[in-house]
């Protein structure tokens, strides 16, 4: 692809994710509008995303524009709340006539009503085109890390797991009940895994320790939770072949799929470094699969002069490919709210529990949605996986509204009926103090979870294996 094909076809994914956040905020703010005028509520501006207008146009009294923050959007509404400060509303309150605590309800829920509808309308697309799976089935272990939680448990490959604490689990990863999922998301000082191990006729409880990875910078996001496992993978791959290494010079290359060595076949990478290991200084007739050919080629390992104290390697590195099933499925319309629901619910008691390591700066913010989307777009059938995060991120931002701190909608809603049930709004200057503190803390973790999200493309490329110097 030419430099310029390149600079379009980026400019083109770029302006893709942008329509996307446009719709999903638009879509949420209609709710509000058009519920508004419904109960007649005087209405100042209708505007996509926060700060100055880059656009604006009025229309029947209505100012609407597109503001230059893309981290939101509002309807400035002077009898919801005392909010034209920080939304650019320009009506006082106090000159228009009062609503009534059900009007405030019905336009603040409308908004995440609306997000709901087009999480609906999205889903019954996905439910009629299909989406792949996007799963990875086994859950065989292939490889143990050394000195990891996990082997220090007793785990080993070729173990297969049921359960981990106690909940049946299904596959490696890709949903809630998977492998890694649970890993990442238990909570405790440890967990158990019930395993089927071959030769052991009955289950096995393991119980592993775990952990997590130090961040390299303040603006990484904290690691999570691991024991040291991967899953057993359709193929065992080369990943790597050092520089001048036996591997190297026999002509072994990253990317061929290891069949054999000395015609024994192995299911996980474990058993095929331990084959190496046990050869010593012998040669070892690799056999592999390079671009639908075979070949057989001779290596003999060498005792590296470079660090020192190594035993006789042949420089290359082995990888499961794990195998994912991208089957098209065609989940049902309620079932992919209820799935997003139920991922919702899972984070947020997650990130406010005191026994899980889910924090803030695991959380995404616009930048990092974009990011998201961005990878999407490049991926097979991209336009399918889109729809299927629009159900999910539709859902997120229905529920997140609905929680009832002020600035949110389910704060007006909760306003509103303390109103009810005082018979009385609350005053002025405190909501409006009350109100000022939540939107700038709120605009922090904006701030702060951006940092994360700009922060995952810097400073992880440095590499700190050590540079492997073989014999000549």
């Amino acid at each position: 692809m030419s430099t310029l094909a390149t600079i379009f076809h980026v400019a083109l994914l770029i302006f893709v994710v942008v329509m996307i956040f446009n719709v999903i905020i638009f879509t949420h703010e209609l709710g509000h509008f058009l519920a508004g005028k419904w109960r007649g509520l005087q209405i100042d501006r209708f505007q996509i995303w926060f700060g100055k207008p880059i656009w604006s146009k009025t229309i029947n009294g209505v100012q609407y524009g597109l503001g230059w923050i893309p981290a939101g959007g509002f309807v400035a509404l002077p009898q919801m709340a005392p909010m034209e400060a920080l939304e650019g509303g320009s009506t006082s309150a106090a000159a228009l006539p009062p609503v009534t605590p059900l009007d405030k309800i019905i336009v603040a829920f409308a908004g995440p009503l609306f997000s709901i509808l087009l999480a609906l309308l999205s889903a019954v697309v996905v439910w009629q085109v299909g989406k792949p799976n996007d799963f990875v089935p086994t859950q065989v272990i292939g490889t143990v890390m050394p000195d990891s939680p996990a082997q220090k448990a007793g785990l080993l490959a070729g173990d297969r797991i049921t359960e981990v604490n106690g909940k049946t689990v299904h596959g490696y990863a890709g949903t809630l009940d998977s492998i890694f999922e649970s890993i990442i998301l238990s909570q405790g000082t440890e967990i158990e895994f019930t395993v089927e191990r071959p030769g052991t006729p009955a289950p096995l409880k393991l119980v592993s320790k775990f952990e997590i990875p130090e961040k390299s910078h303040w603006f990484h996001r904290s690691g999570l939770r691991r024991v040291g496992i991967l899953p057993q993978g359709e193929r065992i791959a080369i990943q790597t072949v050092s520089k001048d290494s036996p591997a190297g010079r026999a002509g072994l290359q990253p990317g061929d799929t290891l069949l054999a060595m000395d015609g024994e076949k192995f299911s996980n990478v474990n058993s095929a470094l331990d084959h190496i290991k046990q050869a010593g200084l012998k040669p070892i007739d690799v056999a592999v699969e390079r671009a639908g050919s075979k070949l057989t080629l001779s290596v003999t390992p060498q005792v590296p002069l470079s660090p020192a104290g190594k035993g006789p390697m042949i420089g290359l590195s082995l990888d499961d490919v794990e195998f994912v099933d991208e089957a098209i499925v065609y989940p049902r319309p309620l079932q992919q709210v209820a799935d997003s629901l139920t991922m919702m619910w899972t984070t947020i008691s997650r990130l406010v529990s005191r026994d899980s390591s889910i924090g803030i700066d695991h959380l995404s913010g616009p930048i990092g949605i974009a990011k998201h989307q961005y990878a999407i777009l490049q991926t097979e059938h991209a336009w399918q996986r889109l729809l299927a995060f629009m159900v999910l991120f539709n859902v997120n931002l229905a529920v997140l509204n609905l929680l009832p701190l002020p600035v949110l909608d389910g704060g007006h809603i909760t306003l509103a009926i303390l109103e009810k049930l005082a018979r009385r709004p609350v005053k002025a200057r405190v909501l409006e103090v009350v109100q000022t503190a939540f939107a700038l803390l709120l605009i922090s973790l904006m701030l702060y979870v951006s940092s994360k999200d700009l922060g995952d493309g810097f400073g992880r490329s440095s590499s700190k294996n050590e540079k492997i110097v073989f014999p000549q």
